[in-house]
This record gives C-alpha cells, structure tokens and sequence, in this order.
C-alpha cells in the first residue's frame, strides 16, 4: 500500500516545517494574531519543583501565554516550552523568568 505524502520543506534552521518552533520575534510576529506559537526556552539554575513552580508561575501570568511545561535539568540547561495565543515577546518572557530569580541561556 503506498500513501502519498506531500513534501514539507525544511526551514532556516534545518528541521521541517511542520514541528520547527519560531526563533525569534519576527518569526512569531508573521503569524496572524490568533493563531498559537510555541517556543522552548532554555533556562539555567533550576534545581528543584520549587524552582519550576516560581518559573511556571511567572510565565503563566504573561498576558498571552496559555501553556507552561518545564523539563527539570538539575545543574543543567532546564527546557521551559511555552505556547501563547496571538504575539508574546522574548522580552516579556525573559523578564518572567528573570522575576522568578532564573537566566535565561538560550531561545
């Protein structure tokens, strides 16, 4: 049985177009506003539940923001994935994560 599957091409960053997150705010701002974006965030000096409870929290209370997960990485690079509804700056999330007491390494 042979299925036909349409070619999706590959972005600037060299993954494919259906799973590539934005990487900057230009990429984010070219999508309509009520449409969803995700991006990963990779933050340092996360140690604990606690230390994902405060950055949860702050992220969640960016106006925009409507998903928060955290993948704990003690001693590492910890992911914080967040999804939005409409345009929501690095900024204003930088500045969550940095009001919970955490640096941001990488977007």
């Amino acid at each position: 049985m042979t299925t036909d599957r349409p070619e999706l091409p590959l972005t600037s960053a060299g993954s494919c177009s259906c799973c590539s997150l934005p990487t900057s705010d230009s990429e984010v701002a070219a999508k309509p506003a009520d449409s969803d974006a995700s991006r990963v965030i990779l933050v340092g000096g996360m140690t604990c539940g606690h230390c994902v409870s405060s950055v949860t929290e702050e992220v969640q209370d960016v106006a925009g923001v409507t998903k928060v997960s955290v993948e704990l990485v003690a001693g590492g690079a910890s992911k914080v994935s967040v999804s939005t509804q409409g345009h929501v700056s690095d900024a204003a999330l930088q500045s969550a994560i940095e009001e919970a007491g955490y640096e941001v390494v990488s977007r």
